[in-house]
């Protein structure tokens, strides 16, 4: 038993590792395999197929990651903290998500690196309506970001930090998709340029957040013209 959890747990951990670096449609079975150094069929005796073994890792990705909402979001905090924590969050976590890539112009610290998006939703948007599993994953990650948005935008309303009263479950979408599309287009690009300058500026739009409350960009963010 204790053997049988190992291998299910490396190839979890492989199948996150992998997704980061690439995408799901690029990883096979045998990659996995072998990158997590087990046999194929130890692989079919946990994992009926590779998207039951993605939904399985974006589950596991998603209780990690509510915990660091859950701190992000702390009744310790005010709402405004909130909103900012959120946004440090999220920019702190692609440098720390971008990864060493090879053959790259891009570089951090020196470094050849690639932007790590969020594989999970970008894969359940682009593959085929056959990959049930997968899909199910975006969605239902997707849906537990948006009730996390929710009580941002309604905290930041009941402390009268926003200049309109908002459809608090339409703006809450909102947060989500201008955040992955953001994420996409800085992936595309290869530059977390555009999510250090972009994100704060482009939620505080869209929450409708009063400008007394809004924080100037500091100078190494600025945009030149």
């Amino acid at each position: 038993m204790r053997n049988a959890a190992a291998t299910r747990q490396k190839l979890l951990e492989t199948a996150l590792q992998l997704v980061w670096q690439s995408s799901y449609d690029n990883v096979g079975v045998n990659e996995i395999c072998l990158r997590a150094g087990v046999t194929k069929g130890a692989f079919y005796h946990h994992f009926e197929t590779k998207a039951d073994l993605f939904y399985a890792a974006s589950q596991r990705y998603w209780e990690e990651l509510k915990h660091e909402l859950d701190a992000i979001l702390s009744p310790r905090d005010s709402p405004l903290e909130h909103l900012e924590n959120l946004i440090e969050f999220i920019i702190e976590r692609q440098k720390m998500e971008s990864l060493p890539a090879a053959n790259e112009d891009s570089t951090a610290n020196g470094e050849p690196f690639h932007v790590a998006g969020c594989p999970f939703f970008t894969a359940g948007a682009q593959v085929g309506v056959e990959e049930a599993k997968v899909r199910q994953a975006a969605t239902e990650m997707a849906d537990n970001a948006i009730r996390y948005n929710v009580a941002l935008v309604r905290g930041l309303q009941a402390e009268g930090c926003l200049d309109s009263t908002p459809d608090i479950p339409q703006v809450a979408r909102m947060i989500f998709t201008f955040i992955q599309g953001l994420l996409i287009y800085a992936r595309t690009r290869n530059s977390l340029t555009e999510i250090e300058t972009d994100l704060r500026e482009g939620l505080y739009r869209l929450i409708d957040l009063k400008a007394e409350f809004r924080r100037v960009p500091s100078a190494k963010n600025a945009v030149v013209a």
